[in-house]
């Protein structure tokens, strides 16, 4: 996956622990943990805000996109992990409205 999770960085930097960080933005440490392994399909934006907000840092100091290489088949379009067209899954969501696709 071209994003890449640096929760763990953060957390080193501020001497803080999962459990701790997990208590403080209101998540499960299971949760915050498939977060900072990068296997979470999505993040909540008021997730996000909590784990700035408690890490006293950016979204960019967690989150950050890297060119996938030519060996994962750059270029060719992403799937997901059902094998599905990543271009046809939505690519955000609003709770107050329902989800749509968004045609790249």
């Amino acid at each position: 996956m071209p994003i890449t999770v640096d929760i763990d960085v953060m957390l080193a930097k501020r001497k803080m622990s999962v459990g701790d960080l997990a208590d403080r933005v209101g998540i499960t440490p299971a949760n915050l943990a498939v977060l900072k392994n990068g296997r979470a399909k999505a993040v909540r934006f008021a997730t996000l805000a909590a784990l700035c907000e408690a890490l006293e840092c950016q979204p960019g100091d967690l989150l950050r996109w890297e060119a996938e290489d030519a060996a994962n088949g750059a270029g060719q379009p992403s799937a997901t992990a059902d094998g599905a067209d990543a271009s046809q899954v939505p690519v955000f969501t609003d709770p107050d409205r329902p989800m749509r696709d968004i045609a790249p």
